[in-house]
């Protein structure tokens, strides 16, 4: 089973150039095929580690979501899809790591903060599972606690028409004009590593307001585009 260890994978040159040229391509994909526009960029942190928080209505949320942020970013995938080394290698250059599927929620968690550690964005979705509708789904406290033991930001982003594009369930892409909004970044309190139960609860809340705002932001734009 593959493991993320101190060096993680897909940690080198060429497998950062094959992100970047992949992400290029999508990007050329989306504006033509999604006639995706993004706003706000100017809240992404340009260094440093950062959790990168959107909501969940498609599976085309995380190509769309990493188009808001330059550099690479890290994601989480369930460990029977690094089986095969071919398929492995590129998931990780396309910032994949494994965590095992049914284990614990803290070894998943361990496995974030040290991606976060090693100074690399990563993307959680608050709501973890693909959602439907136009309100945000009770999120789950992971990327505040998260947040808390390592000190990054959490920046939430909103996403407009992706679930008309794929929804959950379906195995055919629609052409659907798609928005992304980011907002501004939430920086959790200085806790010196602990992650309060209280103070979780407390910027979980702040996550909640914020990502609704973004989200009810780019479903308008996205209608007014249409």
């Amino acid at each position: 089973m593959a493991k993320v260890t101190s060096k993680l994978a897909g940690s080198s040159v060429a497998s950062r150039s094959f992100y970047f040229v992949v992400r290029n391509l999508l990007w050329l994909l989306m504006l033509v095929w999604l006639r995706v526009r993004v706003t706000g960029r100017h809240n992404v942190p340009r260094s440093g580690a950062f959790i990168l928080a959107p909501i969940h209505r498609s599976a085309a949320d995380i190509p769309l979501a990493s188009l808001a942020v330059h550099r690479r970013v890290r994601f989480m995938g369930k460990d029977s899809l690094w089986a095969r080394r071919p398929i492995a290698a590129v998931l990780s250059a396309l910032g994949g790591f494994p965590v095992t599927r049914g284990s614990a929620d803290l070894e998943a968690l361990k496995r974030c903060i040290g991606v976060l550690e090693r100074g690399e964005p990563l993307v959680m979705f608050p709501e973890g599972t693909r959602q439907t509708g136009s309100v945000v789904h009770p999120l789950f406290d992971g990327p505040a606690y998260v947040a808390l033991k390592t000190g990054v930001p959490i920046v939430p982003v909103g996403i407009g028409g992706s679930e008309h594009v794929m929804s959950k369930g379906s195995r055919s892409i629609r052409a659907q004009r798609c928005r992304v909004v980011v907002g501004a970044p939430i920086f959790p309190p200085s806790t010196n590593g602990k992650a309060p139960r209280e103070l979780v609860t407390q910027v979980t809340s702040e996550l909640a307001t914020s990502l609704q705002r973004v989200f009810d932001q780019a479903r308008r734009d996205a209608r007014l585009a249409d």
